[in-house]
């Protein structure tokens, strides 16, 4: 939808494609749908849930068997974003690596972004 022809809204790194598999393999979901909802100290915090269909105007992403839905208001947010699954010693979890990111609070939960003149100004130079 706001997207360059050719390159995909989202890139999975292995660790995010190997844990997406997992997942939908374990209990049968068709992928997992991302988005953001308002929340959080910055402002804006990501979503993501477990999807069982596509929607129609969902933008779909699939790398090696992995497969991403991203909600339509989230997908200008999202384009250019690198999706990770780290494991540490405390936690484990996805991780945004997000270019559209201007400001995240402490805990790294809650995210601000560039607003949408901003994207699209951004996106008709690359388009």
């Amino acid at each position: 939808m706001f997207g360059i022809p050719g390159k995909q809204a989202v890139q999975l790194t292995p660790a995010a494609v190997s844990q997406i598999r997992k997942l939908m393999d374990r209990d049968g979901h068709q992928g997992l749908r991302i988005g953001i909802k308002k929340g959080g100290c910055a402002g804006m915090e990501y979503t993501m849930a477990f999807a069982d269909k596509v929607e129609p105007m969902d933008e779909i992403v699939e790398q090696d068997g992995a497969r991403v839905m991203i909600a339509p208001m989230a997908q200008m947010f999202l384009f250019g974003t690198e999706i990770d699954y780290e494991v540490s010693l405390l936690d484990a979890g996805f991780k945004f690596n997000n270019p559209n990111v201007t400001e995240a609070c402490g805990c790294g939960e809650s995210i601000k972004f560039k607003t949408a003149e901003e994207l699209a100004a951004e996106r008709a130079v690359q388009g």
